[in-house]
């Protein structure tokens, strides 16, 4: 499965890709900024994919100009709700610092919001991350009630603050926006079918009546929102 727009690909995290997010992880400077900052063992990093290896949970690997640069996800996604729980970290120390995990953010977002047709996207940020509390208010994520004095707090954005808040910096990223995927797309992999991950996708489209097109290719099916949508 993959996610693709702003010259970004998110592709759907493989076994294969569990070692490099271990170590990734267990470096000090990305340590340091999460609840969880003990070492990872690949015993606890193999456990931890297959728990999230699911219907309800997308992590994505990062690829920017054919690199592997950072790990993202949707997680505890609530079909029934439209809502799931975001988050982040890159590893790649040239691209911290650019406007490029504001664009993985926002393919993520266009995702949730257009093609899942998503109500509400959650993020926990940690308190003493005042980047990371920066980067998610440019967003236009908002600290949810009684969350001020939490060392991990959660904060929400709707579609509507998606929308306006965020105006600025979607106007800018379509400067990243490839012209043979403008709007970006969903590619849905052989894979995907074997393993039935895709039928349930489709099957939420159906019963959602979200409107996408799509066409078969060599690759699998691509989605990507009609014109002028």
């Amino acid at each position: 499965m993959i996610v693709s727009k702003y010259g970004l690909v998110l592709r759907r995290l493989q076994l294969e890709d569990i070692e490099l997010v271990r170590q990734m992880r267990n470096s000090e400077a990305i340590r340091q900024v999460m609840q969880f900052r003990e070492e990872i063992s690949p015993e606890m990093q193999l456990k931890w994919f297959e728990s999230v290896n699911n219907f309800e949970n997308y992590y994505y690997i990062v690829e920017y100009e054919g690199r592997k640069v950072a790990l993202i996800n949707d997680k505890n996604m609530n079909w029934q709700e439209r809502t799931s729980e975001s988050g982040l970290f890159f590893w790649d120390k040239d691209l911290i610092s650019t406007f490029i995990p504001i664009l993985a953010s926002l393919v993520l977002l266009d995702m949730g919001f257009y093609y899942l047709d998503w109500r509400i996207s959650y993020v926990h940020v940690m308190r003493d991350n005042p980047a990371a509390i920066v980067y998610t208010k440019q967003i236009g994520y908002q600290l949810a009630d009684g969350q001020e004095n939490e060392e991990n707090q959660l904060y929400f954005l709707t579609k509507e603050n998606f929308e306006k808040q965020g105006r600025n910096i979607r106007r800018a990223a379509r400067a990243f926006e490839d012209s043979k995927d403008s709007q970006g797309y969903l590619l849905l992999e052989p894979q995907d079918y074997q393993s039935g991950l895709a039928q349930r996708i489709e099957g939420y489209f159906r019963d959602a009546s979200i409107v996408l097109e799509y066409t078969d290719i060599p690759e699998g099916r691509k989605y990507f929102r009609p014109a002028g949508n």
